[in-house]
């Protein structure tokens, strides 16, 4: 076999978020009372092969041989990093307060699936694949995210099974809707696409047109509003998924797809400097 190619890489990440993941791993670390010189790599190299998992969705095989350690070490690691960068994640109460302090009106929720190349797994009904999306036709895991008047991500939920419908995956979450409604009143509305018109007396959602009848004009007009005001909701989903290509395809258990998604969302937080 001839010798490998060695090459430099860059990665489109500020060092200050390098720096962040770093603090917040060596904080563990300490939390966990690990000794000095126990690791194979340190807190900042660690950072380092955890972002290049989330920006360039690197193979971890490919990540444990850059680094010189074994798969299962590097697998660990990463585990370790997502989990501690996903605590960091703001609650849905914490991001619709500070909604609410930033003058916003309205905020959106959409729910997005997140591609996983896992084996299938049974449903809660035989013949039924958990995982199985029939809207994209795909395996994946069900997101819901909660976005700014202007589509940036503000808040994202645990992951659900692709099987399940935007509405079930909203009811699932006890919080949620809850949450949502509190924080409506005649100065704030929660926008919706159709994909939640079960839960439309807490949220605001479109009007659908009855078989062998026709929306009013004023109805159509409404419409036309909503998805105008509301279309913007589709950057927040657009921004994770462009930034981070580990959110493309996620190859570990479906079930880390929210804490994944979680870890991403503070990344993005930090780099912008933005939170709401």
């Amino acid at each position: 076999m001839p010798d490998p190619v060695t090459y430099t890489a860059v990665l489109p990440i500020g060092e200050s978020t390098v720096a962040f993941v770093s603090g917040l791993l060596s904080g563990e670390r300490t939390r966990r009372g690990t000794r000095r010189g126990r690791r194979a790599l340190g807190c900042y190299r660690q950072a380092i092969l955890v972002l290049r998992w989330f920006l360039d969705g690197t193979r971890v095989a490919q990540l444990a041989a850059d680094n010189q350690v074994s798969g299962s070490t590097a697998y660990r690691y990463l585990h370790e990093a997502i989990d501690v960068l996903a605590a960091a994640a703001p609650s849905l109460h914490g991001a619709l307060l500070a909604a609410h302090a930033a003058g916003y009106h309205h905020v959106h929720l959409d729910g997005t699936l997140i591609r996983t190349d896992r084996s299938k797994a049974l449903g809660p009904t035989p013949g039924v694949d958990l995982w199985w999306s029939g809207k994209h036709q795909h395996h994946g895991g069900n997101v819901q995210v909660v976005t700014a008047p202007d589509g940036w991500p503000v808040w994202t939920s645990p992951v659900r099974p692709g099987r399940e419908h935007d509405t079930t995956c909203a009811r699932a979450h006890p919080d949620l809707l809850p949450t949502l409604d509190a924080w409506t009143d005649t100065g704030h509305a929660a926008l919706a696409d159709l994909g939640y018109e079960g839960e439309n007396q807490r949220l605001t959602c479109p009007f659908k047109a009855v078989r062998g009848q026709k929306l009013s004009v004023e109805q159509r007009t409404v419409n036309t509003l909503h998805s105008a005001t509301r279309a913007l909701a589709e950057r927040g989903n657009s921004l994770l998924k462009t930034t981070f290509k580990a959110l493309r395809r996620v190859s570990l258990c479906p079930w880390r797809i929210g804490a994944i998604t979680a870890a991403a969302l503070v990344l993005l937080h930090h780099e912008h400097g933005r939170t709401t």
